[in-house]
Protein backbone atom coordinates (compact mmCIF):
# COMPACT_ATOMS: atom_id res chain seq x y z
CA UNK A 1 0.00 0.00 0.00
CA UNK A 2 1.04 3.52 -0.56
CA UNK A 3 0.62 6.90 1.65
CA UNK A 4 -1.81 7.94 -0.77
CA UNK A 5 -3.79 4.81 -0.48
CA UNK A 6 -4.38 5.36 3.31
CA UNK A 7 -8.06 6.41 4.64
CA UNK A 8 -8.91 9.24 5.14
CA UNK A 9 -8.41 9.22 1.49
CA UNK A 10 -8.54 12.86 0.58
CA UNK A 11 -6.09 14.14 3.36
CA UNK A 12 -3.88 11.51 2.50
CA UNK A 13 -3.79 12.23 -1.51
CA UNK A 14 -3.45 16.09 -0.85
CA UNK A 15 0.10 14.70 1.82
CA UNK A 16 1.18 12.43 -0.47
CA UNK A 17 0.96 15.32 -3.25
CA UNK A 18 2.71 17.81 -1.00
CA UNK A 19 5.48 15.42 0.08
CA UNK A 20 6.56 15.14 -4.15
CA UNK A 21 7.61 19.18 -4.09
CA UNK A 22 11.07 20.28 -3.11
CA UNK A 23 10.04 22.66 -0.20
CA UNK A 24 12.96 23.13 2.11
CA UNK A 25 12.89 26.78 4.14
CA UNK A 26 13.76 29.67 2.38
CA UNK A 27 13.52 27.93 -1.14
CA UNK A 28 9.29 28.12 -0.95
CA UNK A 29 9.48 28.69 -4.94
CA UNK A 30 8.10 25.38 -5.87
CA UNK A 31 5.36 24.71 -3.36
CA UNK A 32 3.81 27.87 -3.67
CA UNK A 33 3.67 27.90 -7.28
CA UNK A 34 1.81 24.47 -6.82
CA UNK A 35 -0.43 25.49 -4.17
CA UNK A 36 -1.24 28.56 -6.78
CA UNK A 37 -2.36 25.90 -9.35
CA UNK A 38 -3.99 23.52 -6.93
CA UNK A 39 -6.12 26.50 -6.30
CA UNK A 40 -7.03 27.52 -9.79
CA UNK A 41 -7.89 23.66 -10.96
CA UNK A 42 -10.59 23.78 -8.30
CA UNK A 43 -11.71 26.81 -8.89
CA UNK A 44 -10.82 28.68 -5.45
CA UNK A 45 -10.24 32.12 -5.02
CA UNK A 46 -6.32 32.77 -4.34
CA UNK A 47 -4.18 35.37 -3.65
CA UNK A 48 -0.53 35.78 -2.52
CA UNK A 49 1.94 38.84 -0.75
CA UNK A 50 5.22 40.15 -1.25
CA UNK A 51 6.95 37.49 0.63
CA UNK A 52 5.13 34.54 -0.77
CA UNK A 53 2.27 33.90 1.62
CA UNK A 54 -0.92 32.27 0.31
CA UNK A 55 -4.14 32.54 1.26
CA UNK A 56 -7.48 30.78 -0.50
CA UNK A 57 -10.94 31.25 0.32
CA UNK A 58 -13.53 28.97 0.30
CA UNK A 59 -17.44 30.17 0.92
CA UNK A 60 -19.50 29.03 3.27
CA UNK A 61 -22.12 26.06 2.99
CA UNK A 62 -25.77 27.73 1.93
CA UNK A 63 -27.33 28.99 5.29
CA UNK A 64 -24.36 29.68 6.76
CA UNK A 65 -22.94 32.31 5.08
CA UNK A 66 -23.08 34.44 8.47
CA UNK A 67 -21.00 31.83 11.14
CA UNK A 68 -17.69 33.38 12.43
CA UNK A 69 -14.84 33.13 9.12
CA UNK A 70 -12.38 30.24 10.38
CA UNK A 71 -8.68 30.64 9.25
CA UNK A 72 -7.18 27.06 8.55
CA UNK A 73 -3.15 27.83 8.68
CA UNK A 74 -0.39 25.70 7.92
CA UNK A 75 3.55 26.85 6.91
CA UNK A 76 5.01 25.63 3.80
CA UNK A 77 8.18 24.88 4.72
CA UNK A 78 9.78 21.56 6.14
CA UNK A 79 13.58 20.91 7.96
CA UNK A 80 15.84 19.51 5.42
CA UNK A 81 17.68 17.58 7.30
CA UNK A 82 19.02 13.91 6.10
CA UNK A 83 21.32 11.04 7.46
CA UNK A 84 25.10 11.63 6.11
CA UNK A 85 24.94 8.19 4.21
CA UNK A 86 21.85 9.28 2.19
CA UNK A 87 22.05 11.06 -1.48
CA UNK A 88 19.02 13.62 -1.21
CA UNK A 89 18.79 16.95 -3.05
CA UNK A 90 16.08 18.86 -1.19
CA UNK A 91 15.83 21.06 -3.84
CA UNK A 92 15.17 18.48 -6.52
CA UNK A 93 14.02 14.97 -5.12
CA UNK A 94 10.79 14.08 -3.56
CA UNK A 95 10.20 12.59 -0.16
CA UNK A 96 10.80 8.96 -0.52
CA UNK A 97 7.78 8.01 2.10
CA UNK A 98 7.00 4.36 3.42
CA UNK A 99 4.52 2.82 5.82
CA UNK A 100 5.76 1.01 8.63
CA UNK A 101 2.99 -0.94 10.80
CA UNK A 102 0.91 2.46 12.14
CA UNK A 103 3.21 5.13 10.89
CA UNK A 104 4.36 6.47 7.79
CA UNK A 105 8.34 7.44 7.09
CA UNK A 106 10.86 8.29 4.81
CA UNK A 107 13.96 6.64 3.91
CA UNK A 108 16.71 8.31 5.47
CA UNK A 109 15.47 11.94 5.58
CA UNK A 110 12.82 14.01 7.38
CA UNK A 111 9.20 13.14 6.53
CA UNK A 112 8.06 16.82 6.10
CA UNK A 113 4.97 15.56 8.37
CA UNK A 114 5.52 19.10 9.89
CA UNK A 115 3.84 20.98 8.53
CA UNK A 116 2.86 18.63 5.46
CA UNK A 117 0.10 17.10 6.69
CA UNK A 118 -1.65 20.92 7.86
CA UNK A 119 -1.36 22.20 4.67
CA UNK A 120 -2.59 18.66 3.30
CA UNK A 121 -5.63 18.87 5.78
CA UNK A 122 -6.20 22.63 4.70
CA UNK A 123 -6.47 21.67 1.22
CA UNK A 124 -8.86 19.21 1.52
CA UNK A 125 -11.12 21.12 3.48
CA UNK A 126 -11.20 23.31 0.12
CA UNK A 127 -11.89 20.90 -2.42
CA UNK A 128 -14.24 18.44 -0.12
CA UNK A 129 -17.60 19.31 -0.71
CA UNK A 130 -19.48 17.14 1.54
CA UNK A 131 -18.27 19.30 4.48
CA UNK A 132 -21.08 21.67 6.58
CA UNK A 133 -19.11 25.09 7.46
CA UNK A 134 -18.81 28.54 7.46
CA UNK A 135 -16.91 31.03 5.28
CA UNK A 136 -13.06 29.40 5.92
CA UNK A 137 -9.81 30.68 4.66
CA UNK A 138 -6.48 28.70 3.98
CA UNK A 139 -3.56 30.38 4.82
CA UNK A 140 -0.11 28.68 3.72
CA UNK A 141 2.74 30.84 5.19
CA UNK A 142 6.56 30.53 4.09
CA UNK A 143 9.90 30.04 6.11
CA UNK A 144 8.26 29.15 9.28
CA UNK A 145 11.51 26.96 10.53
CA UNK A 146 13.85 29.52 10.17
CA UNK A 147 12.51 33.25 11.45
CA UNK A 148 8.87 32.42 10.87
CA UNK A 149 9.03 35.06 8.02
CA UNK A 150 5.94 34.62 6.32
CA UNK A 151 3.92 35.26 9.74
CA UNK A 152 6.13 38.03 10.83
CA UNK A 153 5.29 39.97 7.32
CA UNK A 154 2.21 38.97 6.32
CA UNK A 155 0.61 40.98 3.80
CA UNK A 156 -2.27 43.22 4.63
CA UNK A 157 -5.67 42.13 4.54
CA UNK A 158 -4.89 38.60 3.40
CA UNK A 159 -6.73 37.18 6.11
CA UNK A 160 -10.12 38.40 7.34
CA UNK A 161 -11.40 35.98 9.84
CA UNK A 162 -11.40 36.06 13.60
CA UNK A 163 -10.90 32.26 14.46
CA UNK A 164 -7.84 30.84 13.45
CA UNK A 165 -7.05 26.72 13.60
CA UNK A 166 -3.09 26.07 13.37
CA UNK A 167 -2.46 22.86 12.36
CA UNK A 168 1.23 23.00 13.38
CA UNK A 169 0.90 20.57 16.29
CA UNK A 170 2.25 16.97 16.97
CA UNK A 171 0.06 15.19 19.69
CA UNK A 172 -3.25 13.83 19.22
CA UNK A 173 -5.44 14.61 22.30
CA UNK A 174 -4.05 17.73 23.22
CA UNK A 175 -4.90 20.86 22.29
CA UNK A 176 -2.24 24.04 22.05
CA UNK A 177 -3.58 27.81 23.94
CA UNK A 178 -0.14 28.62 23.96
CA UNK A 179 3.94 28.54 22.93
CA UNK A 180 7.26 30.24 23.65
CA UNK A 181 8.55 33.00 22.29
CA UNK A 182 12.33 32.66 20.75
CA UNK A 183 15.24 34.83 19.46
CA UNK A 184 18.33 33.16 17.73
CA UNK A 185 21.96 34.25 19.11
CA UNK A 186 25.32 33.57 16.78
CA UNK A 187 28.51 34.48 17.44
CA UNK A 188 31.06 34.62 14.56
CA UNK A 189 35.21 33.84 15.41
CA UNK A 190 37.66 34.92 13.32
CA UNK A 191 40.85 32.76 13.22
CA UNK A 192 44.06 33.24 11.12
CA UNK A 193 45.79 30.79 9.47
CA UNK A 194 49.12 28.81 10.55
CA UNK A 195 50.76 25.53 9.19
CA UNK A 196 50.57 22.52 10.76
CA UNK A 197 53.44 21.30 12.40
CA UNK A 198 55.59 18.62 10.87
CA UNK A 199 56.13 16.20 13.65
CA UNK A 200 52.37 15.82 14.73
CA UNK A 201 49.71 13.34 13.61
CA UNK A 202 46.33 14.28 12.56
CA UNK A 203 43.01 12.48 12.78
CA UNK A 204 39.42 13.01 12.23
CA UNK A 205 37.12 12.58 15.01
CA UNK A 206 33.20 12.59 14.51
CA UNK A 207 29.89 12.01 16.35
CA UNK A 208 26.74 10.37 14.92
CA UNK A 209 23.78 8.62 15.10
CA UNK A 210 22.46 10.85 17.61
CA UNK A 211 18.52 11.15 17.86
CA UNK A 212 18.69 15.21 17.63
CA UNK A 213 14.59 16.52 17.31
CA UNK A 214 13.04 19.41 17.84
CA UNK A 215 14.93 22.16 19.90
CA UNK A 216 11.59 23.28 21.38
CA UNK A 217 9.19 19.82 21.86
CA UNK A 218 12.45 17.61 22.38
CA UNK A 219 14.68 19.51 24.40
CA UNK A 220 13.45 18.18 27.94
CA UNK A 221 14.51 14.96 26.76
CA UNK A 222 18.45 15.04 28.07
CA UNK A 223 19.60 13.72 24.42
CA UNK A 224 23.10 14.60 23.60
CA UNK A 225 24.63 17.58 21.82
CA UNK A 226 26.78 16.58 18.81
CA UNK A 227 28.63 19.65 18.95
CA UNK A 228 29.15 19.94 22.89
CA UNK A 229 30.05 15.95 22.37
CA UNK A 230 33.08 16.73 20.20
CA UNK A 231 33.98 19.80 21.80
CA UNK A 232 34.44 18.35 25.30
CA UNK A 233 36.69 15.62 24.13
CA UNK A 234 39.13 18.53 22.01
CA UNK A 235 39.32 19.90 25.05
CA UNK A 236 40.22 17.47 26.95
CA UNK A 237 42.99 16.37 24.80
CA UNK A 238 44.37 20.05 24.69
CA UNK A 239 44.10 19.93 28.33
CA UNK A 240 46.96 16.87 28.20
CA UNK A 241 49.24 17.04 25.41
CA UNK A 242 50.26 19.69 22.00
CA UNK A 243 47.22 19.87 19.93
CA UNK A 244 46.11 22.15 17.12
CA UNK A 245 42.69 22.55 15.38
CA UNK A 246 42.28 22.48 11.92
CA UNK A 247 38.52 22.69 11.84
CA UNK A 248 35.52 21.61 13.82
CA UNK A 249 31.69 21.19 12.41
CA UNK A 250 28.59 19.99 13.26
CA UNK A 251 24.46 20.61 13.33
CA UNK A 252 22.23 22.20 10.68
CA UNK A 253 19.46 24.25 11.47
CA UNK A 254 18.92 26.22 14.52
CA UNK A 255 15.89 24.66 15.63
CA UNK A 256 17.61 20.98 15.85
CA UNK A 257 19.53 19.45 17.95
CA UNK A 258 22.89 18.28 16.85
CA UNK A 259 23.27 15.17 15.63
CA UNK A 260 26.31 14.92 13.48
CA UNK A 261 29.73 16.72 14.33
CA UNK A 262 33.43 16.42 13.57
CA UNK A 263 36.67 17.99 14.71
CA UNK A 264 40.15 17.51 12.49
CA UNK A 265 43.06 17.81 14.90
CA UNK A 266 46.71 17.23 15.26
CA UNK A 267 48.45 16.15 18.17
CA UNK A 268 52.35 15.53 18.88
CA UNK A 269 53.31 11.89 17.50
CA UNK A 270 54.75 11.39 20.70
CA UNK A 271 51.66 11.55 22.49
CA UNK A 272 49.67 9.44 19.76
CA UNK A 273 49.04 6.28 21.03
CA UNK A 274 48.42 8.04 24.48
CA UNK A 275 45.59 10.24 22.94
CA UNK A 276 44.38 6.67 21.10
CA UNK A 277 44.27 4.79 24.63
CA UNK A 278 42.31 8.02 26.00
CA UNK A 279 39.57 7.87 23.28
CA UNK A 280 38.48 4.08 23.98
CA UNK A 281 38.22 5.48 27.92
CA UNK A 282 35.85 8.42 26.30
CA UNK A 283 34.25 6.75 23.82
CA UNK A 284 32.96 4.10 27.10
CA UNK A 285 32.46 7.04 29.40
CA UNK A 286 29.94 9.38 27.21
CA UNK A 287 27.98 5.87 25.80
CA UNK A 288 27.47 5.28 29.67
CA UNK A 289 26.26 8.53 30.35
CA UNK A 290 24.15 8.88 27.45
CA UNK A 291 22.68 4.85 28.03
CA UNK A 292 19.13 4.71 27.30
CA UNK A 293 19.13 8.12 25.40
CA UNK A 294 20.93 7.63 22.61
CA UNK A 295 21.25 4.06 21.80
CA UNK A 296 22.98 4.32 18.40
CA UNK A 297 25.74 6.98 19.60
CA UNK A 298 28.69 6.27 17.41
CA UNK A 299 31.86 8.13 18.64
CA UNK A 300 35.08 7.71 15.86
CA UNK A 301 38.40 8.35 14.98
CA UNK A 302 40.18 7.63 11.96
CA UNK A 303 43.77 8.98 11.21
CA UNK A 304 44.32 11.54 8.10
CA UNK A 305 46.93 12.66 6.11
CA UNK A 306 48.70 15.99 7.29
CA UNK A 307 46.16 19.03 6.32
CA UNK A 308 48.36 22.07 5.16
CA UNK A 309 46.55 24.29 7.06
CA UNK A 310 45.49 24.98 11.07
CA UNK A 311 43.73 27.64 12.96
CA UNK A 312 46.21 29.81 15.28
CA UNK A 313 46.36 27.94 18.72
CA UNK A 314 44.54 31.31 20.58
CA UNK A 315 41.56 31.31 18.66
CA UNK A 316 41.32 27.41 18.27
CA UNK A 317 41.29 26.91 22.05
CA UNK A 318 38.81 30.17 22.73
CA UNK A 319 36.43 28.25 19.86
CA UNK A 320 36.89 24.56 21.80
CA UNK A 321 36.20 25.91 25.65
CA UNK A 322 32.95 28.30 24.03
CA UNK A 323 31.51 25.42 22.62
CA UNK A 324 32.24 22.88 25.36
CA UNK A 325 31.35 25.22 28.25
CA UNK A 326 28.08 27.21 26.29
CA UNK A 327 25.23 26.12 28.33
CA UNK A 328 22.73 24.52 26.09
CA UNK A 329 19.50 22.83 27.47
CA UNK A 330 16.39 23.66 30.32
CA UNK A 331 17.14 26.36 32.11
CA UNK A 332 14.14 26.82 33.84
CA UNK A 333 10.31 24.67 33.92
CA UNK A 334 7.33 26.49 34.20
CA UNK A 335 5.43 27.05 37.57
CA UNK A 336 2.20 27.93 35.76
CA UNK A 337 1.96 24.65 34.17
CA UNK A 338 3.23 21.68 35.23
CA UNK A 339 5.48 19.67 33.06
CA UNK A 340 6.32 22.76 30.99
CA UNK A 341 9.46 23.91 29.96
CA UNK A 342 10.04 27.86 30.72
CA UNK A 343 13.27 28.57 29.37
CA UNK A 344 16.00 26.58 27.35
CA UNK A 345 18.72 27.29 24.85
CA UNK A 346 19.93 25.11 22.02
CA UNK A 347 23.52 24.75 20.76
CA UNK A 348 22.42 24.29 17.23
CA UNK A 349 25.23 24.44 14.93
CA UNK A 350 29.15 24.98 14.46
CA UNK A 351 29.78 26.09 10.98
CA UNK A 352 32.99 27.07 9.11
CA UNK A 353 31.69 29.03 6.01
CA UNK A 354 34.72 30.31 4.45
CA UNK A 355 38.44 30.36 5.60
CA UNK A 356 39.51 32.54 8.62
CA UNK A 357 35.75 31.99 10.11
CA UNK A 358 33.94 30.02 12.64
CA UNK A 359 30.04 30.91 12.87
CA UNK A 360 27.83 29.26 16.34
CA UNK A 361 24.47 29.51 16.09
CA UNK A 362 22.09 28.91 19.19
CA UNK A 363 18.55 29.30 19.70
CA UNK A 364 16.87 30.42 23.08
CA UNK A 365 12.84 29.82 23.42
CA UNK A 366 10.71 31.20 27.06
CA UNK A 367 7.03 31.41 27.46
CA UNK A 368 8.14 34.49 29.92
CA UNK A 369 9.76 37.13 27.73
CA UNK A 370 11.58 38.57 29.91
CA UNK A 371 13.17 35.17 30.38
CA UNK A 372 13.76 34.82 26.86
CA UNK A 373 15.81 38.05 26.51
CA UNK A 374 18.09 37.10 29.55
CA UNK A 375 18.93 33.80 28.29
CA UNK A 376 19.93 35.28 25.26
CA UNK A 377 22.00 37.97 26.93
CA UNK A 378 23.44 35.16 28.97
CA UNK A 379 24.66 33.28 25.73
CA UNK A 380 26.00 36.70 24.00
CA UNK A 381 27.84 37.64 27.02
CA UNK A 382 29.59 33.58 27.26
CA UNK A 383 30.74 33.83 23.52
CA UNK A 384 31.97 37.63 23.99
CA UNK A 385 34.44 36.31 26.69
CA UNK A 386 36.11 34.18 24.16
CA UNK A 387 36.31 37.32 22.10
CA UNK A 388 33.64 36.50 19.53
CA UNK A 389 31.20 39.00 18.02
CA UNK A 390 27.91 38.33 18.67
CA UNK A 391 24.41 39.04 17.50
CA UNK A 392 20.83 38.35 17.63
CA UNK A 393 18.15 38.12 15.57
CA UNK A 394 14.74 40.18 15.97
CA UNK A 395 13.11 37.20 17.61
CA UNK A 396 9.43 36.56 17.81
CA UNK A 397 6.96 36.67 20.82
CA UNK A 398 5.21 33.73 22.32
CA UNK A 399 1.37 33.44 23.09
CA UNK A 400 0.11 33.49 25.98
CA UNK A 401 -2.98 31.42 27.02
CA UNK A 402 -6.34 32.46 27.11
CA UNK A 403 -8.52 30.20 29.10
CA UNK A 404 -11.60 31.48 28.20
CA UNK A 405 -11.19 31.18 24.24
CA UNK A 406 -14.20 29.97 22.49
CA UNK A 407 -12.46 28.51 20.06
CA UNK A 408 -10.68 26.50 22.87
CA UNK A 409 -13.92 25.39 24.16
CA UNK A 410 -16.02 24.70 21.00
CA UNK A 411 -12.38 22.69 19.95
CA UNK A 412 -12.33 20.63 22.98
CA UNK A 413 -15.78 19.70 23.06
CA UNK A 414 -15.97 18.89 19.29
CA UNK A 415 -12.76 16.55 20.65
CA UNK A 416 -14.72 14.90 23.52
CA UNK A 417 -17.81 14.22 21.72
CA UNK A 418 -16.26 12.46 18.88
CA UNK A 419 -13.93 9.96 20.76
CA UNK A 420 -15.25 9.81 24.20
CA UNK A 421 -12.16 11.84 26.16
CA UNK A 422 -11.82 15.25 27.22
CA UNK A 423 -8.60 15.99 25.41
CA UNK A 424 -6.03 17.87 27.19
CA UNK A 425 -5.58 21.93 26.78
CA UNK A 426 -1.90 22.24 26.80
CA UNK A 427 0.80 25.07 26.49
CA UNK A 428 4.06 24.19 23.94
CA UNK A 429 7.34 25.05 24.54
CA UNK A 430 8.20 25.09 20.62
CA UNK A 431 7.24 27.94 18.92
CA UNK A 432 4.35 28.72 16.50
CA UNK A 433 3.30 31.47 14.34
CA UNK A 434 0.31 32.07 16.43
CA UNK A 435 2.23 34.77 18.72
CA UNK A 436 2.98 37.08 15.46
CA UNK A 437 -0.52 36.66 14.46
CA UNK A 438 -1.86 37.90 17.53
CA UNK A 439 0.54 41.07 17.31
CA UNK A 440 -1.04 42.09 13.80
CA UNK A 441 -4.75 40.58 14.56
CA UNK A 442 -4.99 41.29 18.25
CA UNK A 443 -8.86 39.67 18.21
CA UNK A 444 -8.16 36.84 16.68
CA UNK A 445 -9.53 33.42 18.92
CA UNK A 446 -7.03 30.78 18.32
CA UNK A 447 -5.83 26.92 18.99
CA UNK A 448 -3.49 24.65 17.92
CA UNK A 449 -3.99 20.72 17.19
CA UNK A 450 -3.02 18.07 14.99
CA UNK A 451 -2.23 14.32 14.84
CA UNK A 452 1.07 12.65 16.57
CA UNK A 453 4.18 12.38 14.98
CA UNK A 454 7.68 11.83 16.75
CA UNK A 455 11.34 12.46 15.53
CA UNK A 456 10.28 16.09 13.99
CA UNK A 457 13.13 18.11 12.84
CA UNK A 458 15.22 14.78 12.32
CA UNK A 459 15.47 11.84 9.94
CA UNK A 460 13.47 9.56 12.36
CA UNK A 461 10.43 11.72 11.57
CA UNK A 462 7.06 9.81 11.17
CA UNK A 463 3.44 9.95 11.20
CA UNK A 464 1.03 8.22 13.30
CA UNK A 465 -1.29 6.64 10.52
CA UNK A 466 -4.58 6.20 13.20
CA UNK A 467 -4.22 9.59 14.48
CA UNK A 468 -4.63 11.23 10.63
CA UNK A 469 -8.28 9.82 10.60
CA UNK A 470 -8.98 11.53 13.96
CA UNK A 471 -7.68 14.70 13.56
CA UNK A 472 -9.46 15.16 10.34
CA UNK A 473 -12.77 13.78 12.07
CA UNK A 474 -11.88 16.71 14.61
CA UNK A 475 -11.21 19.75 12.20
CA UNK A 476 -14.42 18.58 10.27
CA UNK A 477 -16.70 18.63 13.61
CA UNK A 478 -14.96 22.08 14.67
CA UNK A 479 -15.66 23.99 11.46
CA UNK A 480 -19.51 22.61 11.69
CA UNK A 481 -19.88 23.28 15.33
CA UNK A 482 -18.34 26.91 14.33
CA UNK A 483 -21.11 26.79 11.38
CA UNK A 484 -23.97 26.41 13.72
CA UNK A 485 -22.95 29.74 15.72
Amino acid sequence: MEVKDLKPELIWKCFDEVTKVPRPSCHEEQIRDFLVKFAKENNIPVKTDEVGNVVMHKAATPGHENAPTVILQAHMDMVAEKNSDVKHDFMKDPIDTYIDGDWVKARGTTLGADNGIGMAAAMAVMIDKSLVHGPVEALFTVNEEIGLEGAQNLGKDMITGTMLLNLDSEDDGEIFVGCAGGIDTTAEFHYNRSFTPENFKYMRVSVSGLLGGHSGGDIHLGRANANKVIARFVWECSQRWDCCLCSIEGGNLRNAIPREANAVFGIHADQHEEMMRRIETYVSEIKKEYEGVEPSMKLEIEEIERPEYCMDSETSLAIVRAVYSAPHGVISMSRDIEGLVETSTNLASVKMPEEGKVIVTTSQRSSVESRKEDIAGQVEAHFQLAGAKVTHSDGYPGWAPNMKSPIMKISAEAYEELFGVKPAIKAIHAGLECGLFLDKYPNLDMVSFGPTMTGVHSPDEQLLIPTVDKFWKHLCKVLEKVAAL
